[in-house]
């Protein structure tokens, strides 16, 4: 009797065992399953304070997590180190640039980088703390260009369009300082980096700075520019750029699908109403 009793103990014993284990087995596949579906995949991308960062920050706030993202925003206050980070693999993608600046780094630098169709267009303005007016610039007078190739380019035909100059044809290429075909009021052109062109304000008769720059350092390109680029047909629209090898992966794709939808179109509008910042989609 005493056999058949420690017989009966041990089959229970080994069928609790059976069971706990097939209980933890089922709940840890579940467990697996949940997290599985439920993913979030963490995006690091650069990009410029204002409006950049502003537009993707409105992205991880209302829209990113419906779509499985969370966006680690890095900022930076220049144009190089962004496109360095990106190659360097320490970003995802970076968001501040125009194409003819990334191509212009692409041949300078070497970089393998994909661009997305653009997000939004900040239009280069002229500014002054000396002049009211254009006509009001002295012969001779200061004037401070973006010194990196395509925005100086963009900013010599902004003062063309001014007839403050004209420009030879230059085909598809950014006209240079060399280009200048007349200059009426012998201005002598300074290049500065363009993050220091609001910093240098002061000390030109006339500057063309990034609208980026010129928002984050308070001046609103409608009202304190002389003179605005257009935003009609403008090829420079700012987008986000990722390393070529990653163009196809799914989290970057749904990023840039979201920077394009209805909601930060809207929020654009609202939160630049004074075409500061203008959606190119």
């Amino acid at each position: 009797m005493r056999i058949r009793n420690l017989f009966v103990v041990a089959v229970a014993a080994i069928a609790a065992t059976a069971s706990l284990s097939a209980c933890t087995s089922s709940s840890s596949s579940s467990t697996s399953n949940a997290s599985s579906s439920g993913a979030v995949t963490t995006l690091k991308i650069g990009a410029s304070p204002t409006p950049h960062a502003v537009i993707l920050q409105y992205v991880q706030d209302n829209l990113a997590a419906a779509a499985g993202l969370k966006l680690d925003i890095e900022q930076y206050n220049d144009y190089v180190q962004p496109n360095k980070a990106l190659a360097d693999g320490d970003l995802d993608g970076n968001y501040f640039q125009h194409l003819p600046y990334l191509q212009s780094q692409e041949q300078e630098f070497g970089y393998d980088f994909y661009a997305f169709p653009g997000v939004h267009i900040e239009p280069l303005g002229a500014y002054s703390k000396k002049v009211t007016s254009l006509a009001d610039i002295p012969n001779g007078g200061q004037v401070g260009v973006p010194n990196d190739p395509a925005n100086e380019g963009r900013a010599l035909k902004l003062l063309a369009a001014q007839n403050l100059i004209t420009l030879k044809d230059t085909g598809d290429a950014a006209p240079t300082l060399a280009d200048i075909d007349s200059n009426p009021k012998n201005l002598q052109f300074q290049e500065i980096a363009a993050e220091q062109l609001v910093y240098s304000l002061q000390d030109l008769d006339l500057a063309v700075i990034n609208g980026n720059y010129a928002i984050q350092a308070g001046l609103t390109p409608s009202k304190d520019a002389l003179a605005v680029e257009s935003g009609e047909n403008n090829p420079y629209a700012n987008m986000l750029v990722v390393r070529t090898a990653d163009k196809d992966k799914p989290a970057l794709v749904k990023l840039n699908d979201l920077l394009h939808s209805d909601q930060v179109k809207q929020f654009i509008l609202q939160q630049w109403p004074d075409g500061s910042v203008i959606p190119a989609f």
